[in-house]
């Protein structure tokens, strides 16, 4: 495809597939023209470098979430809504989450959920400052629940790449684990109680993050101003 028939929004669209399926690895120009069916340097005619371009991609997928209608939900129903979808977003797109490690999102895609956050906040009740962190708690705590699936999938790729076997290196991990919970009453009463397994055994129980996050919107909501500690 040539320069001038290549837009923006296709070269942007185009490198979310492509860092979906590969990882933030399998992102480069050469990669990207193919898929393009264009020369690698036709990009650089709509993207500066690698660097920005991961920026404009993950600006994009924040369009994914919904903003909830804040005259006909209440302020817990509009969070529990936008902290699923964020977490549901990090989730299809883990890149994402291993890419806020060395990266500074921004644009308008961001900022339009970032404003309609503040905003449920600021319906709750909170003011100023309060709003920012009531905001900044919600969404740390969906980031840090969607880190070890985005990890997960991130060493998958890697073992593949390098010829392993995901399933055979997990499961050896497994048992080294297993091994290190030994004498340790807690740890090995949950590995007792259901099949071994390294996703059993390092993952979070089912539902864990929809009964963090009701707890974490009830710590906030005693925390309102006017509310009686």
């Amino acid at each position: 495809m040539p320069r001038d028939t290549l837009t923006r929004e296709q070269i942007i669209r185009t490198a979310v597939d492509l860092l979906d399926a590969e990882g933030l690895e399998g992102l480069n120009m050469r990669a990207l023209g193919k898929r393009l069916s264009s020369a690698a340097t036709a990009v650089y005619w709509h993207v500066k470098n690698k660097d920005d371009l991961l920026v404009l991609a993950g600006d994009r997928v924040w369009g994914e979430i919904r903003l909830p209608d804040l005259d006909a939900v209440d302020w817990r129903t509009a969070a529990t809504v936008m902290a699923g979808d964020l977490y549901a977003m990090f989730t299809r797109h883990p890149w994402l989450v291993q890419a806020f490690a060395s990266h500074l999102f921004h644009g308008t895609g961001k900022a339009r959920h970032d404003d309609h956050s503040l905003a449920v906040y600021e319906k709750a009740g909170f003011v100023g400052p309060q709003a920012d962190q009531a905001a900044a708690a919600v969404f740390t705590y969906v980031l840090g629940n969607a880190a070890p699936p985005a990890a997960t999938v991130s060493l998958t790729r890697r073992i593949e790449r390098e010829g392993g076997d995901p399933a055979e290196v997990f499961g050896a991990v497994m048992e080294q684990a297993v091994e290190a919970a030994a004498g340790f009453p807690r740890l090995q009463a949950r590995i007792d109680s259901a099949t071994p397994s390294f996703a059993r055994y390092a993952e979070a129980p089912e539902a864990s993050f929809e009964f963090g996050l009701r707890a974490l919107l009830s710590g906030l909501a005693a925390g309102l101003p006017g509310q009686v500690g």
